[in-house]
């Protein structure tokens, strides 16, 4: 047996890198410094990117989570400003998983054609509450606050999870929903907070949205592991070319047996990461029972392993590596992002040990 990517899956990841390496050079990724790249986006629905974890039946490509974790590695990998965890993962299984068919219809064939941006807020069932941020539903009504809700620019709705787990689809302009922006480390991504007063929702009650909200949390940890692997791999490139270029005392720096080692280090560190995403993205569809352990370990991982990356990537450059001019600092601080956003490694891996039941709640 081949424990590898097939065929279609490697042609998939080579044409949406060969995209990105076209629309979405660094000098764009500059330009869209805390907004999106409705351009870049475009090139990546052609390529069905928006449509990948959709049935066929709604006009989607019916792939799983291992092809969305090839995507989230490629957009890593070129720092890509656009929509894609939220819209094109979170949403879509939040439909598939409690939506009824009258919701899916609806909304799948827009999601799979990129005519609808969705975000989605999640992040205090993740992370933790924190205080007066919870959301509660009383009559198809929402009140309360959400924050660090994902895709937040440009969304049209927002999938929201109130204090007791369940799903609501809100529309962006209703009635009494103010829409706060917010400011991360991240330029590539956009986060927002939303404040709910009395707000029109319509719930996702056709499945089990508790359950449907835990498979969501997992498939986005998987997805920004995936992310930290491709922004990781690409510092590591950058390190290694800079290496081979700049020169101390008549010698390019790669010769040093220092330097030498910390990128010998950084691979050996990084690339396990691969196996254990590739298993936990198939675990997600093949072994669900697994889902929420393995993309907690993935996820906590795989954070820890990209902030050392990110730390020595930059160290192998010198005082270049804190420039603007090289542009390094867009994958360290969104290996940052990644680490920390739908829980950071501590709580992470608390999960693990309650999936495991190795703690109580």
């Amino acid at each position: 047996m081949e424990f590898a990517l097939s065929a279609d899956q490697k042609l998939m990841q080579e044409s949406v890198n060969r995209t990105l390496e076209r629309v979405c050079p660094l000098e764009r990724v500059r330009q869209a410094a805390g907004r999106e790249a409705p351009e870049v986006l475009t090139a990546l629905v052609e390529l069905g990117v928006t449509a990948v974890l959709i049935p066929e039946a709604f006009g989607g490509l019916g792939l799983g989570l291992l092809d969305a974790a090839l995507v989230a590695e490629a957009l890593g990998r070129h720092v890509a400003p656009v929509p894609f965890l939220a819209s094109a993962v979170l949403a879509p299984l939040a439909l598939l998983g409690a939506g009824s068919e009258a919701q899916q219809r609806k909304y799948l064939p827009k999601l799979a054609a990129g005519e609808l941006q969705v975000g989605v807020a999640i992040s205090e069932q993740a992370s933790g509450s924190r205080e007066n941020s919870a959301i509660t539903a009383k009559a198809g009504k929402l009140s309360g606050k959400a924050l660090f809700v994902l895709d937040f620019a440009g969304a049209g709705l927002f999938i929201v999870a109130d204090k007791f787990a369940g799903l609501h689809i809100v529309d962006a302009d209703a009635k009494g929903l103010e829409k706060i922006a917010l400011s991360t480390i991240d330029a590539t991504r956009t986060i927002g907070e939303l404040n709910f007063d009395n707000v029109a929702a319509e719930p996702l009650t056709a499945g089990n949205a508790p359950a449907t909200l835990e498979r969501m949390i997992a498939a986005g940890r998987i997805m920004l592991a995936a992310d930290t692997l491709g922004a990781g791999g690409r510092m590591i490139e950058k390190a290694v070319e800079y290496a081979k270029e700049r020169k101390q005392f008549g010698r390019v720096i790669g010769s040093f047996q220092a330097v030498k080692h910390l990128c010998a280090e950084m691979i050996a560190e990084l690339e396990p990461c691969r196996a254990l995403i590739w298993y936990a993205a198939y675990a997600f569809d093949e072994f669900p029972d697994q889902a929420r352990r393995m993309a907690a370990h993935a996820k906590a991982h795989t954070a820890e392993v990209g902030t050392f990356v990110a730390r020595t990537a930059t160290e192998v450059h010198g005082g270049m590596g804190f420039t603007d001019l090289l542009g390094l600092h867009y994958w360290f601080k969104r290996i940052g992002f990644d680490r920390q956003t739908l829980g950071g490694p501590e709580r992470v891996r608390h999960d693990a040990a309650l999936a495991q039941g190795w703690v109580g709640n």
